[in-house]
Protein backbone atom coordinates (compact mmCIF):
# COMPACT_ATOMS: atom_id res chain seq x y z
CA UNK A 1 0.00 0.00 0.00
CA UNK A 2 1.31 3.42 -0.96
CA UNK A 3 1.38 6.04 1.81
CA UNK A 4 1.99 9.76 1.60
CA UNK A 5 3.51 10.80 4.94
CA UNK A 6 3.92 14.37 3.73
CA UNK A 7 0.13 14.87 3.70
CA UNK A 8 -0.82 17.05 6.66
CA UNK A 9 -4.26 15.44 6.84
CA UNK A 10 -2.57 12.07 7.34
CA UNK A 11 -0.59 13.51 10.24
CA UNK A 12 -3.76 15.03 11.74
CA UNK A 13 -5.58 11.70 11.47
CA UNK A 14 -2.69 9.98 13.22
CA UNK A 15 -2.90 12.60 15.97
CA UNK A 16 -6.61 11.87 16.38
CA UNK A 17 -5.87 8.14 16.65
CA UNK A 18 -3.21 8.86 19.27
CA UNK A 19 -5.75 10.97 21.19
CA UNK A 20 -8.17 8.04 21.33
CA UNK A 21 -5.41 5.91 22.83
CA UNK A 22 -4.64 8.68 25.32
CA UNK A 23 -8.32 8.73 26.30
CA UNK A 24 -8.14 5.01 27.02
CA UNK A 25 -5.11 5.60 29.23
CA UNK A 26 -7.04 8.38 30.99
CA UNK A 27 -9.98 6.04 31.56
CA UNK A 28 -7.65 3.68 33.37
CA UNK A 29 -5.94 6.43 35.40
CA UNK A 30 -6.67 5.83 39.12
CA UNK A 31 -7.36 9.55 39.58
CA UNK A 32 -10.58 9.10 37.57
CA UNK A 33 -11.82 6.50 40.06
CA UNK A 34 -13.55 4.35 37.46
CA UNK A 35 -13.56 1.36 39.76
CA UNK A 36 -15.55 -1.14 37.69
CA UNK A 37 -16.06 -2.19 34.08
CA UNK A 38 -19.39 -0.36 33.81
CA UNK A 39 -17.86 2.96 34.86
CA UNK A 40 -14.98 2.56 32.40
CA UNK A 41 -17.35 1.56 29.58
CA UNK A 42 -19.53 4.61 30.29
CA UNK A 43 -16.45 6.85 30.09
CA UNK A 44 -15.57 5.38 26.70
CA UNK A 45 -19.14 5.85 25.52
CA UNK A 46 -19.03 9.49 26.59
CA UNK A 47 -15.75 9.98 24.69
CA UNK A 48 -17.34 8.58 21.54
CA UNK A 49 -20.30 10.93 21.97
CA UNK A 50 -17.85 13.85 22.01
CA UNK A 51 -16.20 12.45 18.89
CA UNK A 52 -19.62 12.18 17.23
CA UNK A 53 -20.38 15.80 18.04
CA UNK A 54 -16.90 16.98 17.09
CA UNK A 55 -17.20 15.39 13.65
CA UNK A 56 -20.66 16.83 13.11
CA UNK A 57 -20.05 20.31 14.49
CA UNK A 58 -16.35 21.10 14.11
CA UNK A 59 -14.89 19.08 11.23
CA UNK A 60 -16.48 21.23 8.50
CA UNK A 61 -16.93 24.34 10.66
CA UNK A 62 -16.67 27.47 8.52
CA UNK A 63 -17.19 30.72 10.48
CA UNK A 64 -17.40 32.60 7.17
CA UNK A 65 -20.42 30.46 6.19
CA UNK A 66 -21.91 29.22 9.47
CA UNK A 67 -24.58 26.53 9.72
CA UNK A 68 -26.58 25.62 12.83
CA UNK A 69 -26.10 21.99 13.91
CA UNK A 70 -28.27 20.19 16.46
CA UNK A 71 -26.41 19.48 19.68
CA UNK A 72 -28.28 16.49 21.12
CA UNK A 73 -30.38 13.53 19.99
CA UNK A 74 -31.79 10.46 21.70
CA UNK A 75 -28.38 8.83 21.32
CA UNK A 76 -25.87 11.73 21.20
CA UNK A 77 -25.54 13.14 24.70
CA UNK A 78 -22.87 15.33 26.30
CA UNK A 79 -22.32 18.38 28.51
CA UNK A 80 -25.72 18.31 30.20
CA UNK A 81 -28.29 17.40 27.55
CA UNK A 82 -31.93 18.27 28.19
CA UNK A 83 -34.77 15.98 27.00
CA UNK A 84 -37.21 18.93 26.92
CA UNK A 85 -35.13 21.16 24.67
CA UNK A 86 -33.75 21.47 21.18
CA UNK A 87 -30.29 23.04 21.04
CA UNK A 88 -28.37 24.25 18.02
CA UNK A 89 -24.88 25.65 17.67
CA UNK A 90 -22.50 27.08 15.12
CA UNK A 91 -18.96 28.42 14.92
CA UNK A 92 -18.61 32.15 14.27
CA UNK A 93 -15.87 34.67 13.53
CA UNK A 94 -15.76 37.27 16.35
CA UNK A 95 -15.09 39.98 13.76
CA UNK A 96 -17.99 38.96 11.50
CA UNK A 97 -21.59 40.17 11.45
CA UNK A 98 -24.48 37.77 10.84
CA UNK A 99 -28.23 37.81 10.40
CA UNK A 100 -30.16 35.14 12.30
CA UNK A 101 -33.71 34.35 11.24
CA UNK A 102 -36.00 31.87 12.95
CA UNK A 103 -39.35 31.04 14.47
CA UNK A 104 -40.15 30.21 18.09
CA UNK A 105 -42.21 27.32 16.68
CA UNK A 106 -44.23 26.80 19.85
CA UNK A 107 -41.27 26.85 22.26
CA UNK A 108 -42.00 28.21 25.71
CA UNK A 109 -38.52 29.78 25.70
CA UNK A 110 -35.98 30.69 23.04
CA UNK A 111 -32.51 32.11 23.63
CA UNK A 112 -29.11 32.68 22.04
CA UNK A 113 -25.80 32.50 23.90
CA UNK A 114 -22.40 33.52 22.55
CA UNK A 115 -19.68 31.26 23.97
CA UNK A 116 -16.20 32.61 24.70
CA UNK A 117 -13.04 30.55 24.35
CA UNK A 118 -14.47 28.19 21.73
CA UNK A 119 -12.39 29.41 18.80
CA UNK A 120 -10.67 26.41 17.25
CA UNK A 121 -13.11 24.04 19.01
CA UNK A 122 -11.87 24.60 22.54
CA UNK A 123 -14.19 24.19 25.52
CA UNK A 124 -16.33 27.21 26.33
CA UNK A 125 -14.88 29.20 29.24
CA UNK A 126 -17.66 31.75 29.80
CA UNK A 127 -20.63 33.48 28.20
CA UNK A 128 -19.85 36.51 26.04
CA UNK A 129 -23.47 37.66 25.69
CA UNK A 130 -27.01 36.34 25.72
CA UNK A 131 -30.40 37.22 24.27
CA UNK A 132 -33.74 35.62 25.18
CA UNK A 133 -37.21 36.00 23.74
CA UNK A 134 -38.06 38.89 26.05
CA UNK A 135 -35.17 40.81 24.47
CA UNK A 136 -36.05 40.45 20.78
CA UNK A 137 -39.24 41.10 18.86
CA UNK A 138 -41.36 38.12 17.81
CA UNK A 139 -43.93 38.59 15.04
CA UNK A 140 -47.51 37.24 15.40
CA UNK A 141 -46.52 34.22 13.29
CA UNK A 142 -43.62 33.44 15.67
CA UNK A 143 -40.86 34.66 13.38
CA UNK A 144 -37.96 36.91 14.38
CA UNK A 145 -34.71 38.39 13.08
CA UNK A 146 -31.54 39.09 15.10
CA UNK A 147 -28.33 40.84 14.11
CA UNK A 148 -25.19 39.32 15.68
CA UNK A 149 -21.73 40.82 15.59
CA UNK A 150 -18.93 42.64 17.43
CA UNK A 151 -19.95 45.44 19.77
CA UNK A 152 -23.70 45.03 19.20
CA UNK A 153 -26.16 45.47 22.07
CA UNK A 154 -29.79 46.27 22.58
CA UNK A 155 -33.01 44.77 21.32
CA UNK A 156 -32.65 42.14 18.58
CA UNK A 157 -28.85 42.48 18.86
CA UNK A 158 -26.39 39.80 19.95
CA UNK A 159 -22.89 41.04 20.73
CA UNK A 160 -19.47 39.42 20.23
CA UNK A 161 -16.21 40.10 22.01
CA UNK A 162 -12.71 39.14 20.78
CA UNK A 163 -12.90 35.72 22.49
CA UNK A 164 -16.29 34.78 21.04
CA UNK A 165 -16.14 31.56 19.05
CA UNK A 166 -19.61 30.01 18.78
CA UNK A 167 -23.33 30.52 19.32
CA UNK A 168 -25.56 28.12 21.25
CA UNK A 169 -29.35 28.29 20.92
CA UNK A 170 -31.97 26.93 23.34
CA UNK A 171 -35.58 26.10 22.52
CA UNK A 172 -37.52 24.68 25.52
CA UNK A 173 -40.76 22.71 25.18
CA UNK A 174 -42.82 21.75 28.23
CA UNK A 175 -44.77 18.96 26.54
CA UNK A 176 -46.48 15.83 27.84
CA UNK A 177 -43.86 13.94 25.81
CA UNK A 178 -40.24 15.03 25.79
CA UNK A 179 -39.31 16.84 22.60
CA UNK A 180 -36.20 14.63 22.35
CA UNK A 181 -38.57 11.71 21.69
CA UNK A 182 -39.56 13.38 18.39
CA UNK A 183 -36.30 13.08 16.42
CA UNK A 184 -37.75 14.57 13.22
CA UNK A 185 -38.90 17.74 15.00
CA UNK A 186 -36.86 20.78 13.98
CA UNK A 187 -36.97 24.46 14.86
CA UNK A 188 -36.74 26.84 11.86
CA UNK A 189 -33.39 28.63 12.17
CA UNK A 190 -30.82 30.09 9.79
CA UNK A 191 -27.68 32.23 10.08
CA UNK A 192 -26.09 34.10 7.18
CA UNK A 193 -23.18 36.55 7.00
CA UNK A 194 -24.19 40.13 6.27
CA UNK A 195 -21.36 40.30 3.73
CA UNK A 196 -21.59 37.33 1.35
CA UNK A 197 -18.20 35.53 1.27
CA UNK A 198 -19.13 33.62 -1.89
CA UNK A 199 -19.15 29.85 -2.28
CA UNK A 200 -16.61 27.76 -0.38
CA UNK A 201 -13.65 26.17 -2.17
CA UNK A 202 -13.10 22.43 -2.36
CA UNK A 203 -11.38 21.46 0.92
CA UNK A 204 -7.69 20.85 0.32
CA UNK A 205 -5.21 18.89 2.40
CA UNK A 206 -4.60 21.81 4.77
CA UNK A 207 -8.32 22.46 5.28
CA UNK A 208 -9.07 18.81 6.02
CA UNK A 209 -6.11 18.60 8.42
CA UNK A 210 -7.40 21.70 10.21
CA UNK A 211 -10.86 20.14 10.47
CA UNK A 212 -9.46 16.93 11.96
CA UNK A 213 -7.47 18.94 14.48
CA UNK A 214 -10.58 20.90 15.49
CA UNK A 215 -12.33 17.60 16.14
CA UNK A 216 -9.38 16.44 18.25
CA UNK A 217 -9.35 19.70 20.20
CA UNK A 218 -13.04 19.42 21.04
CA UNK A 219 -12.70 15.77 22.06
CA UNK A 220 -9.60 16.40 24.18
CA UNK A 221 -11.01 19.45 25.99
CA UNK A 222 -14.28 17.57 26.63
CA UNK A 223 -12.56 14.43 27.99
CA UNK A 224 -8.92 14.32 29.12
CA UNK A 225 -8.73 18.03 29.97
CA UNK A 226 -12.26 18.30 31.35
CA UNK A 227 -12.72 18.60 35.12
CA UNK A 228 -9.00 18.49 35.83
CA UNK A 229 -7.28 20.96 38.08
CA UNK A 230 -8.88 23.20 40.67
CA UNK A 231 -12.49 24.18 40.11
CA UNK A 232 -14.84 26.22 42.24
CA UNK A 233 -17.95 24.24 43.16
CA UNK A 234 -21.06 26.30 42.35
CA UNK A 235 -23.20 27.06 45.41
CA UNK A 236 -26.11 25.07 43.95
CA UNK A 237 -24.13 21.80 43.88
CA UNK A 238 -24.62 19.72 47.02
CA UNK A 239 -21.65 17.99 48.63
CA UNK A 240 -23.95 15.56 50.47
CA UNK A 241 -25.40 12.55 48.57
CA UNK A 242 -29.20 12.35 48.36
CA UNK A 243 -29.62 15.91 49.62
CA UNK A 244 -30.06 19.26 47.85
CA UNK A 245 -28.83 22.66 48.99
CA UNK A 246 -30.84 25.88 49.04
CA UNK A 247 -28.37 28.66 48.21
CA UNK A 248 -29.21 32.35 47.92
CA UNK A 249 -29.88 33.99 44.57
CA UNK A 250 -27.21 33.34 41.95
CA UNK A 251 -25.33 35.50 39.50
CA UNK A 252 -26.33 34.09 36.14
CA UNK A 253 -23.57 31.53 35.46
CA UNK A 254 -21.64 33.80 33.10
CA UNK A 255 -18.40 32.10 34.13
CA UNK A 256 -19.68 28.59 33.33
CA UNK A 257 -19.23 27.52 29.73
CA UNK A 258 -22.35 26.30 27.93
CA UNK A 259 -24.58 27.36 30.85
CA UNK A 260 -27.91 29.17 30.47
CA UNK A 261 -27.90 32.57 32.12
CA UNK A 262 -31.67 32.49 32.74
CA UNK A 263 -31.68 29.16 34.60
CA UNK A 264 -31.42 28.55 38.31
CA UNK A 265 -29.87 25.15 38.94
CA UNK A 266 -29.95 22.58 41.73
CA UNK A 267 -27.70 19.50 41.69
CA UNK A 268 -27.08 16.56 44.00
CA UNK A 269 -25.75 13.02 43.69
CA UNK A 270 -28.03 10.07 44.38
CA UNK A 271 -26.53 6.92 45.92
CA UNK A 272 -29.04 4.10 46.34
CA UNK A 273 -29.05 0.39 47.03
CA UNK A 274 -31.08 -1.97 44.80
CA UNK A 275 -34.04 -1.92 47.22
CA UNK A 276 -33.91 1.79 48.04
CA UNK A 277 -35.68 4.82 46.63
CA UNK A 278 -35.10 8.52 47.14
CA UNK A 279 -38.20 10.59 47.80
CA UNK A 280 -38.10 14.22 46.65
CA UNK A 281 -40.77 16.62 47.86
CA UNK A 282 -41.14 20.23 46.84
CA UNK A 283 -43.12 22.86 44.97
CA UNK A 284 -42.53 24.47 41.63
CA UNK A 285 -41.93 28.22 41.83
CA UNK A 286 -43.56 30.62 39.42
CA UNK A 287 -41.25 30.41 36.41
CA UNK A 288 -41.21 29.99 32.64
CA UNK A 289 -40.09 26.34 32.69
CA UNK A 290 -38.86 23.69 35.13
CA UNK A 291 -37.63 20.12 34.90
CA UNK A 292 -35.44 17.55 36.62
CA UNK A 293 -33.34 14.79 35.08
CA UNK A 294 -30.98 12.03 36.04
CA UNK A 295 -27.43 12.18 34.67
CA UNK A 296 -24.49 9.84 34.83
CA UNK A 297 -21.20 11.32 36.05
CA UNK A 298 -20.49 12.65 32.54
CA UNK A 299 -23.65 14.80 32.55
CA UNK A 300 -25.43 12.52 30.08
CA UNK A 301 -29.08 11.72 30.77
CA UNK A 302 -29.73 8.14 31.82
CA UNK A 303 -31.57 5.98 29.24
CA UNK A 304 -34.76 7.70 28.13
CA UNK A 305 -36.27 5.54 25.42
CA UNK A 306 -39.10 3.53 27.03
CA UNK A 307 -38.00 4.94 30.41
CA UNK A 308 -38.70 8.15 32.31
CA UNK A 309 -35.42 9.59 33.57
CA UNK A 310 -36.69 13.19 33.53
CA UNK A 311 -39.82 15.11 34.47
CA UNK A 312 -41.02 18.55 33.48
CA UNK A 313 -43.90 20.41 35.13
CA UNK A 314 -46.49 19.19 32.65
CA UNK A 315 -45.43 15.57 33.18
CA UNK A 316 -45.47 15.87 36.98
CA UNK A 317 -48.58 14.79 38.89
CA UNK A 318 -49.16 17.21 41.77
CA UNK A 319 -50.51 16.47 45.22
CA UNK A 320 -53.88 18.02 46.22
CA UNK A 321 -52.03 20.89 47.93
CA UNK A 322 -50.05 21.73 44.75
CA UNK A 323 -46.78 20.17 45.90
CA UNK A 324 -45.05 17.25 44.21
CA UNK A 325 -43.65 13.94 45.37
CA UNK A 326 -41.11 12.19 43.14
CA UNK A 327 -39.31 8.87 43.64
CA UNK A 328 -35.86 8.09 42.25
CA UNK A 329 -35.61 4.31 42.07
CA UNK A 330 -34.51 1.32 40.01
CA UNK A 331 -37.94 -0.35 40.26
CA UNK A 332 -41.40 1.02 39.51
CA UNK A 333 -42.82 2.11 42.88
CA UNK A 334 -46.36 2.04 41.53
CA UNK A 335 -46.86 5.75 42.15
CA UNK A 336 -46.72 8.80 39.85
CA UNK A 337 -43.52 10.74 39.18
CA UNK A 338 -41.10 7.83 39.06
CA UNK A 339 -37.58 8.78 37.93
CA UNK A 340 -36.09 5.55 36.61
CA UNK A 341 -32.40 5.00 37.42
CA UNK A 342 -32.28 2.00 35.04
CA UNK A 343 -30.45 0.20 37.84
CA UNK A 344 -27.63 2.73 38.23
CA UNK A 345 -26.53 2.76 41.89
CA UNK A 346 -25.42 6.36 41.68
CA UNK A 347 -25.84 9.36 39.42
CA UNK A 348 -26.64 13.07 39.35
CA UNK A 349 -30.03 14.72 39.92
CA UNK A 350 -30.15 18.00 38.03
CA UNK A 351 -32.89 20.66 38.17
CA UNK A 352 -33.49 23.63 35.87
CA UNK A 353 -35.81 26.48 36.91
CA UNK A 354 -36.06 29.05 34.13
CA UNK A 355 -36.75 32.77 34.60
CA UNK A 356 -37.96 32.32 38.16
CA UNK A 357 -40.30 34.96 39.61
CA UNK A 358 -39.86 33.92 43.25
CA UNK A 359 -37.45 31.96 45.46
CA UNK A 360 -37.37 28.21 44.85
CA UNK A 361 -38.96 26.27 47.71
CA UNK A 362 -36.53 23.82 49.34
CA UNK A 363 -36.26 20.33 47.84
CA UNK A 364 -36.71 17.89 50.72
CA UNK A 365 -35.42 14.31 50.42
CA UNK A 366 -35.35 11.03 52.32
CA UNK A 367 -34.21 7.50 51.47
CA UNK A 368 -36.93 4.84 51.57
CA UNK A 369 -36.53 1.05 51.67
CA UNK A 370 -38.86 -1.40 49.96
Amino acid sequence: MTTHPADDSAAALAELAALLQAIEEDVNDPVRNYTDAQARATARSYALNTLHHGLQFWFDADPQRPVFHRWFTQTKKLLGDNPDAVYYGTAIDPTGTYRIRGNVHGACYTSFTVEAGTQGANMSTRLSSTLNDTEFDVAPDGSYEILAGPGLSGRNRLGFDPESGSITTRHYFEWAECVIDHPSFAVPLTITPVEDPGPPPIPDDAAIAAGIRRVATFVRTSTIDFLKGERIRPPWVSETPNQFVDPPAEGGHVDIGYAAIDNVYRQAVFVLGPDEALEIRGRFPRCRFANVMLFNRHMQTLPQRQRRSSLNRRQTVLEPDGSFRMLVAAHDPGTPNWLDTAGAPYGIMFWRFLLTEEPIPPLETRVLSR
